[in-house]
């Protein structure tokens, strides 16, 4: 039975509560059933893992009916029956038994998920009946693949975003399950309710785990107080400057004191002196009636003489209390210092999540992608136990998805191909996480045919990318799959094909202050690495000084520091080599707009090894100013915008200091012609086919425009908000744009006026496409610059005839 794939799951007859305690549940329980399933796999017999799978079928049938989710507790039961039927020895798995499974509890997590977005589901009948025919023995010859049970709609790969990202968690061990004693409501609001007497005959096979002490805390909050945190480490080290300061003054003081207490000993000696002069004069004179210090006026000047020593005596002592007080304060800072760090590590810990977490949807990407395509695909899982910043994790999710269909679709060969190269008939897709210093490095690898060079050169220079007569290394054409819109498809399918992809990957990699690496061995396959950090929220950092402004870089992109003669700066191209490698020079000031390095008294320059992908740079500074732990600070989407700045982070004296990501200034330094200042822009390249980005919020909107473009014979690019536009108009400048309004983050009047006042983006034409139609819309568009103005939704004819008039090319008929 069909329904409407966005009917609103009703719930009339269900505690909302308990829905999301069975969502929440059933997700750990059905992760947990994929791993024992790769085990299946692995040993078709293992009793153990079947007992597991009968075992977690049992308590999610129970929660599900208890939670009133008849569907999913209904597909449970007969799939429980199964496992039993087989570990009881009644029947046989069979040879596409754990095929089966693997689609009965991908539909199991379908239809959970969709419970959790409030979605309605409908009863899986035709799985079920398959399932209850081979508990028999039998086979109802259906496929369960094609069963009408509703499932979640198709989205893009990249923009999806895990069901429970909202919500980070934190648990502790609880007792074993406990027989539910309440009575179970019925399945009112779905499309195929149960009967009681279905319910009456397994009563006793009811149940529901005890709820699980757990501490649920928004994300947001979270993320609220690691900012905190990061705010008292940074009043920490503020007053940790200040102490220091204060020390010094002291310090100062103590050296005022002896300075004092010498001039003041100098005094008593030449105020003696003088009396003992004065006496000897006076006695030739006098008739000696009188001692010369009776006098009175000797008697002032001692008095005198002898409060100064009392009062530098007492400033001595206030000295010694300010320094027994500082003392003190030092100690009670250390101890903050302590409590403080642990507090914040607390706190990272608990954003820290497992990354074999990820694994269960991982795997279902893999089956889903490798059964439509035909092809049979083992994943391999090395060094899964870590944890990784829930952040990163969920920003690496989609490009780890789309990684995986790539090399499903494009990497590994048929069954048949593979024989013929006498491979096995089974691909591997590798997956390995390990830590290096503070760095989480992800590779991705498969031993498919690896990349076809000889394609990507082509395309690269089908698309203006590259001159016929380049001569590129293989490393340098691999990286040519990361430009935007870049693909080798012949044809476009389902999986992939559209032009994006690997792109979002490389910017989302950026994005997080990582880097990406290719290698590709023809017939051996592709290793992707990725280095991520661990966190975002602290990280280490190396302070350079250019000028009289610091910057913080990030260590995980340093290599190292080194220094360099200024003879070897002289010649063209100068490079500097470094285990083994060879890092081109350039200079941190022309690279962000400040005068160049001098490195005034010293006699070699100072460098700053970078290292991000296959770039290697070694970068001029005046002074390298060392390495401490930075608290990462978000910057405004404009600041942001700008190339090269990856945040900010604030100094112990309130300083704000600027992360730089150099990787990115380097390579558009790298694409600057040599002869004009480096402020100056190249013109937007010459393309054989017209590149049209498309910028739009809505997916659909993008794929509909992208498909119609596409079909015209157009080159496209897509971005979804006018950010996401900016940051990869970096790297490429298209000859057209179709512009949406509102959007997320930069709208479309904040993106146009933006390009308008950029040189290299000036010229571009715009074509507004809008459901803002008012003549006040209108206008203010055409005062930005807007070109052409329509409103949606608009017409396949109307929108190529100004695509076409805007390109000022003749407008081809079918």
């Amino acid at each position: 039975m069909e329904s409407d794939p966005d009917e609103a799951l009703d719930l009339t007859d269900l505690d909302p509560e308990l829905v999301d305690i069975f969502v929440e549940e059933g997700g750990d329980l059905l992760d947990h059933s994929d791993g024992l399933l790769a085990k299946l796999r692995q040993a078709p017999g293992d009793r153990d893992a079947l007992i597991g799978l009968q075992r977690d079928l049992h308590t999610l049938k129970g929660g599900a009916r208890m939670a009133g989710i008849m569907p999913v507790g209904e597909l449970g039961h007969t799939m429980e029956s199964l496992l039993e039927a087989v570990v009881e020895g009644q029947c046989e798995l069979g040879r596409d038994g754990v095929p089966l499974l693997e689609q009965g509890f991908d539909r199991l997590h379908a239809m959970v998920t969709r419970v959790g977005d409030r979605l309605a589901i409908a009863m899986p009948d035709a799985m079920i009946a398959e399932f209850e025919a081979r508990a028999r023995g039998t086979t109802t010859l259906v496929d369960a693949a094609t069963d009408d049970t509703m499932s979640a709609p198709e989205s893009t790969p990249v923009e999806a975003a895990p069901a429970d990202a909202p919500v980070a968690e934190v648990r502790s061990p609880q007792p074993a399950d406990k027989p539910a004693a309440r009575p179970v409501p019925t399945g009112i609001g779905f499309s195929a309710p149960i009967g009681d007497e279905v319910l009456a005959e397994d009563e006793d096979d009811i149940t529901i785990r005890a709820p699980q002490e757990q501490v649920r805390i928004r994300a947001d909050l979270l993320d609220r107080l690691v900012n905190y945190a990061g705010e008292v480490a940074i009043y920490r080290a503020r007053l940790e400057q200040q102490l220091g300061a204060f020390r010094g003054a002291i310090s100062e003081m103590a050296q005022t004191n002896t300075r004092l207490r010498d001039q003041l000993r100098r005094l008593e000696i030449e105020t003696e002196a003088q009396i003992v002069a004065r006496y000897q004069r006076e006695a030739e004179q006098s008739d000696g009636a009188f001692d010369p210090l009776e006098l009175d006026r000797f008697s002032t000047l001692q008095q005198l003489s002898r409060a100064l020593s009392e009062s530098a005596n007492d400033h001595s002592s206030l000295q010694q209390t300010l320094d027994d007080l500082t003392r003190q304060y030092e100690t009670l800072l250390l101890q903050q210092s302590r409590v403080s760090s642990e507090l914040q590590e607390g706190l990272m810990r608990t954003r820290m999540v497992p990354i074999d977490g990820l694994l269960p949807r991982l795997r279902r990407v893999v089956r889903q992608a490798s059964g439509e395509l035909g092809k049979h695909v083992q994943l391999k899982l090395e060094g899964s136990q870590g944890e990784l910043d829930r952040n990163v994790l969920e920003r690496m999710t989609a490009p780890l998805e789309h990684m995986l269909r790539n090399a499903v679709a494009h990497g590994l060969e048929l069954p048949e191909a593979r024989k013929a190269a006498g491979k096995q008939e089974e691909g591997s897709i590798r997956i390995a996480v390990r830590r290096e210093g503070s760095e989480v490095v992800l590779v991705v690898a498969d031993d498919g045919a690896g990349l076809d060079r000889a394609a990507i050169r082509k395309r690269g220079i089908e698309r203006g990318l590259i001159r016929e007569d380049a001569v590129l290394g293989d490393s340098d054409l691999d990286m040519l799959i990361l430009q935007p819109g870049f693909s080798t498809a012949t044809e476009v399918s389902r999986l992939a094909g559209r032009g994006v992809g690997m792109d979002v990957v490389a910017s989302e990699v950026h994005q997080l202050g990582g880097s990406l690496d290719i290698r590709s061995v023809p017939g051996q396959g592709v290793t992707f690495t990725l280095r991520l950090p661990q966190t975002l929220a602290v990280t280490q950092a190396v302070f350079v000084k250019i000028g009289e402004t610091s910057f913080a870089v990030p260590i995980a992109s340093v290599r190292g520091v080194g220094r360099i003669s200024r003879e070897a700066l002289e010649g063209d191209a100068p490079t500097y080599e470094y285990g083994g490698e060879d890092y081109a020079v350039h200079d941190l000031g022309q690279l962000t707009g400040h005068a160049s390095a001098k490195a005034e008294g010293q006699l070699q320059m100072p460098l700053l090894l970078i290292r991000s992908g296959d770039l290697r740079a070694a970068v001029c500074v005046d002074q390298v100013l060392g390495n401490r732990e930075i608290v990462v600070k978000s910057v405004g989407p404009q600041v942001a915008s700008v190339p090269g700045i990856f945040g900010a982070t604030i100094m112990g004296d309130g300083r704000v200091v600027v992360i730089l990501d150099i990787a990115p200034l380097v390579r558009r330094q790298a694409s600057l012609p040599t002869d004009v200042p480096f402020e100056v822009q190249p013109e937007p390249e010459n393309r054989r086919v017209p590149l049209v980005m498309v910028v739009d919020d809505s997916i659909t909107m993008r794929k509909v425009s992208g498909r119609v473009l596409e079909r015209h014979g157009f080159e496209v690019a897509t971005a979804k908000d006018g950010l996401d536009a900016l940051e990869r108009m970096t790297e490429l400048v298209p000859d057209l744009m179709l512009l949406d309004i509102e959007m997320p983050r930069m709208d479309g009047y904040e993106l146009a006026t933006e390009m308008k006042a950029d040189s290299r983006l000036r010229d571009v034409p715009i074509i507004m496409i809008t459901s803002r139609t008012g003549e006040k819309h209108r206008q203010r568009a055409i005062e930005i610059g807007v070109n052409r103005y329509l409103g949606k939704p608009y017409q396949e004819p109307e929108l190529m005839r100004n695509v076409y008039d805007l390109l000022g090319i003749e407008e081809k008929h079918d």
